[in-house]
């Protein structure tokens, strides 16, 4: 869903080297297994692996068929890989090493709300046009609405089984998104796609299974935390339908797995599928910048804190009742103004409490895709948003309220990184391509600022980095931020940069995109991600590797994850991308897109 965003530890020194290059490096504490830190060389030997025995799975799984519902357990065995030839390697092209491959989101209407691929000669038509422009993949979104619409356990994957075919039938590479949220209601989206109905129903009876706001209005984007472990759902948890979910498309996408179509799975885990609260909402009025509002007043969460707060020795502290609404200023609210209720004692208990219940129902259901995609060639992932406006003020109020425990003093996004690197996710960004400039002086932006210090952070905790676009942007300058954000200290003619992001997905395919002006700025764009080669089907070539999913590694204590809330130094960026998309001729034409970009996010904010 497009968002208005303007708008280790402790460790042993074991090292692990394979086709002599280091492959891993240390045990931290918590875990007692090797946390990864580089990438391996691939061997060209005969190796051993772990394959998906289909047989196996349906002899040991009845009624486990392509198009039966219900989900099953997967199982796995030991399988010797064929010796394939050598891959020459990035040092035989050092230029390669500085590949940085680009994927597109689909349309969110690409599957209709009837579960039917739409206008699929045009669809493509334009998938025939990326490949050609160079283009690695694209990304789209799986709506839990759509499969699972008709009832429990209920599952429809045929219009998502006829797209994956067409994608594979254009040799593109697939992202596929776990969309357990809504789609409709805030800016970009063009579409609505509710989650199922049956769900909406019993929040009839129960309408504390959605986020609730201090005046009890409820946001039905998605379900609240609060009901994660709740059997609400015809005896099933929310995390329990997950589950479900996820387990039913490995099954009903089997072939497509096997394939390697697919090189990543992202987890929605909140609105927009954002690891976040949904603290605004321009459905339910809330305009840019406003600085949101907590979103932890269903009796679920009101509950779990005051269990929370008893057992810390204070049964008589309750949820914050002076954080203002959602439209406010920071300096306008008694509990986010200048040494306001955030820098009480208070104040920071329940702050780390709300943005912990967020890592902790982050954690738990990326423990279970990695259940769900166990022994599949292809990476987790979990988006995080950029919210980037009152970054540059003491109590960062719109992180604050949307869960992102953000300070000078306290870092609030690196113990998600650490959380994240239990499963070997990837950590995928939005606001790649924002300027501070280009944003208003009274929002108090900091965008270049938030993403230098959040891919920083997950660089750090050894994580693979991928980002995106937040607003579609057709302009050079635009292009040009976000290829500096993908290599922020630029190429390295020798080999491998000293920073490289492993993706970049643009937001999104559409036919402002595809007229010829646009398309020619972006195919040149494209060629500057892949450090001036040309398109590589063989992501081997440029040290992307994909060996079946392994099982997570331990759970990371919260203790240990609250100890990446101390800051540290970011990265050092460059000031201007040496890939730039450039061209003097485009200057006056970029002012001038620049401008208009402008000018319709201010028409969006009134």
């Amino acid at each position: 869903m497009e968002r208005l965003v303007q708008g280790g530890i402790g460790t042993r020194n074991i090292r692990l080297e394979i086709g002599g290059r280091y492959a891993y490096e240390g045990i931290p504490w918590w875990v007692g297994g090797a946390k990864r830190v580089g990438t391996a060389k691939k061997p060209t030997a005969t190796k051993h692996a772990f394959k998906l025995d289909c047989e196996y799975v349906k002899k040991n799984n009845p009624g486990c068929g392509r198009r039966r519902g219900r989900g099953v357990g997967v199982a796995l065995k030991a399988a010797i890989a064929e010796p394939k030839a050598p891959i020459p390697t990035t040092y035989d092209d050092p230029m390669l090493a500085n590949y940085v491959p680009v994927y597109v989101m689909l349309p969110l209407g690409v599957v209709t709300n009837d579960n039917v691929l739409e206008d699929r000669e045009g669809l493509e038509q334009q998938l025939k046009e990326l490949h050609a422009a160079g283009v690695d993949g694209v990304m789209v979104d799986v709506w839990w609405g759509i499969v699972e619409s008709k009832g429990p356990q209920e599952y429809d994957w045929s219009a998502y089984r006829d797209l994956f075919q067409l994608v594979q039938h254009s040799k593109l590479k697939l992202q596929a998104i776990m969309s357990f949220h809504q789609c409709g209601g805030n800016v970009g989206d063009s579409v609505s796609i509710p989650i199922p109905k049956w769900v909406l129903e019993i929040g009839v009876s129960d309408p504390d299974i959605f986020y609730t706001n201090p005046n009890g209005i409820r946001n039905k984007e998605c379900l609240s935390i609060g009901v994660d472990n709740r059997p609400l759902f015809h005896g099933r948890t929310a995390i329990q339908m997950y589950s479900d979910y996820m387990k039913s498309f490995r099954e009903n996408m089997e072939d497509f797995l096997e394939s390697e179509l697919m090189i990543d799975v992202e987890v929605g885990l909140g609105p927009a599928g954002e690891l976040r609260y949904p603290s605004y909402s321009r459905n339910l009025g809330w305009v840019f910048p406003g600085i949101g509002e907590f979103q932890c007043y269903d009796k679920y969460l009101k509950a779990d804190f005051k269990e929370a707060a008893t057992k810390a020795g204070h049964p008589e502290w309750d949820l914050p009742d002076n954080a203002g609404e959602s439209n406010d200023t920071p300096e306008s609210t008694e509990f986010f103004r200048s040494n306001g209720t955030y820098t009480t004692e208070k104040g920071k208990f329940f702050l780390t409490w709300y943005s912990n219940k967020l890592l902790i129902h982050g954690d738990e259901i990326l423990d279970e895709a990695n259940k769900a995609f166990l022994g599949c060639k292809l990476k987790l992932a979990a988006k995080v948003a950029g919210i980037h406006w009152w970054y540059k003020t003491e109590s960062h109020a719109a992180e604050l309220t949307s869960g992102y425990y953000n300070l000078k003093d306290r870092d609030g996004y690196r113990p998600i990184a650490r959380m994240l690197s239990r499963h070997d996710a990837l950590f995928n960004f939005t606001c790649l391509e924002m300027r501070n400039s280009e944003q208003r002086p009274d929002a108090r932006s900091g965008a270049q600022e938030l993403v230098q210090q959040v891919l920083s952070g997950g660089w750090m905790e050894k994580l693979e980095v991928a980002g995106e676009n937040a607003l579609a942007r057709y302009d050079r300058a635009a292009y040009d931020q976000i290829l500096l954000n993908a290599r922020p200290n630029g190429v390295n003619k020798k080999g491998p940069p000293k920073l490289r992001m492993y993706g970049v997905t643009y937001l999104r395919l559409s036919h402002e995109l595809m007229e010829k002006t646009n398309f020619d700025i972006f195919k040149t764009f494209v060629r500057k991600m892949h450090a001036d080669q040309d398109y590589c089907p063989e992501p081997e070539k440029y040290n992307h590797y994909m060996y079946p999913m392994v099982r997570s590694k331990a759970k990371i204590p919260v203790e240990a994850l609250l100890e990446a809330t101390k800051p540290v130094k970011p990265y050092t960026w460059h000031r201007e991308t040496d890939m730039s998309v450039g061209g003097v001729g485009g200057v006056l034409a970029d002012i001038l897109a620049i401008i208009l970009c402008i000018f319709k996010q201010r028409r969006n904010q009134d």
